[in-house]
């Protein structure tokens, strides 16, 4: 609920209530003080009822909870590099283009990541933790036979990223409940058989405010416009115009620290998609893989992040939402190898 503009609207209520005092106090000399601030007062009253029922209630900020134990992945199954050491890999200069095996194999890896995220929203409601999340979306990627590619990436400790309210990206399951009205970004990444697939969407807990689904589908809607340009030959940075140009014609904070990336048999490599308008080089090519995966906020895109090192929240607690594809290019535009139902 937003108090600020409450004391200028009183002041112009007040305005009118003088006239008629001084019209009456010609005609009456009954005392009329206490009726101007009764009258006053009353005004002021309706007027921030109004404002109450008007403007939805943020929720309460996010606070750090509890985060439970790393989880543990079988032996058999492939890891990449980084599992072990928890390093934070450099990110490779070279894209990633793949043959007819590597395109199939990119393909499954899409698949899996599309398929345990589909699995993971259906999981949100109030009262569930994200924490759970975490253990839900571990167990069905190693029961794949694959690893949760950002377990142990730059010493990050869970297996799925879960970003709340004004988390703009890289929140770490912890105890927190969901509560009715958040919003939520699930982001999932799998490497299967040596490839990577990476995905997000958002997905709402509860009935959300209309102002956090007007968010969230707006930045939905700038990921679809994105992709549809795509294709051999177009400029990277196509894609930052493109998405840029619907965040300001939504008067949306558009995030820049944070990027898409070339994806497959590494988690991060050239491209650097910016989602902003930019100069970055580079065209795409056929058989390229990388993620599109825009961030917009209701109010400054500016970040901070907590003590943990990896969770970005807005600097002024407003809203965030992100959706997220890895995408192919094709012939003639791109292949979402993240597609959902």
């Amino acid at each position: 609920m937003t108090l600020a503009a409450a004391p200028c609207r009183s002041a112009a209520l007040l305005g009118p209530a003088r006239r008629l005092l001084q019209r009456r106090s010609i005609r009456s000399s009954r005392p009329v003080g206490l009726e101007v601030v009764s009258q006053a007062r009353k005004g002021l009253s309706e007027l921030l009822s109004l404002t109450k029922k008007d403007e939805p209630e943020r929720p309460p900020p996010l606070r750090p909870g509890k985060v439970s134990p790393k989880l543990e992945v079988p032996p058999h199954i492939p890891r990449p590099p980084y599992a072990d050491s928890g390093m934070m890999p450099d990110w490779d200069p070279n894209p990633q283009i793949h043959d007819a095996a590597g395109i199939e194999k990119m393909r499954a890896a899409g698949r899996l990541a599309a398929q345990v995220l589909e699995m993971a929203g259906k999981m949100v409601a109030p009262g569930v933790t994200t924490d759970e999340i975490d253990k839900a979306v571990h167990k069905m990627i190693i029961e794949a036979g694959a690893y949760p590619s950002p377990l142990n990436y730059g010493r990050f400790p869970k297996s799925v990223c879960t970003s709340v309210n004004e988390c703009i990206c890289h929140g770490i399951p912890d105890s927190r409940a969901l509560r009715e009205g958040d919003i939520i970004n699930i982001d999932v990444t799998v490497y299967l058989d040596g490839y990577h697939g990476d995905t997000s969407r958002m997905f709402y807990v509860g009935e959300v405010s209309p102002a956090a689904r007007q968010l969230c589908e707006t930045t939905k809607e700038a990921l679809n416009a994105a992709i549809k340009i795509c294709g051999p030959g177009v400029p990277i940075k196509e894609i930052g115009r493109t998405i840029h140009a619907i965040g300001e014609k939504h008067k949306y904070g558009v995030v820049k620290v944070f990027v898409g990336h070339g994806v497959g048999t590494v988690f991060h490599s050239w491209p650097h998609v910016a989602h902003h308008r930019n100069n970055e080089p580079g065209v795409m090519q056929k058989g390229m893989t990388f993620t599109i995966e825009p961030m917009f906020t209701a109010g400054k895109p500016n970040e901070r992040y907590w003590a943990d090192g990896w969770t970005a929240v807005t600097t002024d607690g407003s809203l965030s939402a992100q959706w997220e594809h890895t995408l192919l290019v094709t012939d003639n535009g791109v292949e979402i190898l993240t597609a959902y139902e």
